[in-house]
């Protein structure tokens, strides 16, 4: 955390100016920069659940294709993503 005081006459863009170089200077935005689109590894429990949803899914398209009740032609327009 970077701690910056205004002084005595000081304006506020030289104190923004001192502000933003310490800021530079200890790293700390690089750092985010670097950690901000990283992802966690899933775990084996939602990787497998994630793996038997998709499994169901496709049977049960399948089987709405073989009875009939689904157009084959047709493919779901892509929803939100969870």
């Amino acid at each position: 955390m970077v701690n910056v005081k205004r002084k005595k006459g000081e304006s506020f863009e030289s104190l923004y100016r001192r502000f933003s170089r310490r800021v530079q200077q200890s790293g700390s935005m690089i750092q985010m920069k670097r950690t901000r689109f990283h992802a966690d590894t899933p775990n084996k429990t939602k990787v497998k659940k994630s793996a038997l949803r998709r499994l169901v899914a496709r049977t049960r398209r399948e089987y709405l294709i073989r009875v009939g009740q689904l157009d084959e032609t047709v493919r779901p327009s892509s929803g939100p993503r969870r």
